[in-house]
């Protein structure tokens, strides 16, 4: 599982809530035996973008780019993809170096 970091956010009561949901999915994860793999904005906005402070717009407008999507996409959504075609792109270049 790939998951983002967690980031200071403003919001007392989303931070809590989103706290929560990620331990409980890194709980499950771990419980299962799934290897759980954290990556950072930064990380996460380079490997999709080019250029880690980029944009939510940015993140949508190249997740549509990258998966030649037609479909407009709510955040959440292009985030989560941008999460997983960063431990994509992490796993290619590992497996690259260690080849």
């Amino acid at each position: 599982m790939a998951i983002e970091q967690v980031f200071m956010s403003k919001n007392a009561s989303a931070a809590l809530k989103l706290g929560q949901a990620r331990g409980a999915a890194i709980t499950a994860c771990v419980n299962a035996g799934v290897p759980v793999y954290e990556y950072s904005a930064k990380a996460v906005k380079q490997a999709t973008v080019g250029y880690g402070a980029a944009s939510k717009d940015q993140i949508q407008h190249m997740v549509l780019r990258i998966l030649n999507m037609r479909k407009q996409l709510q955040e959440d959504e292009a985030d989560a993809i941008a999460i997983a075609l960063c431990h994509a792109h992490t796993g290619l270049n590992n497996a690259r170096q260690h080849a």
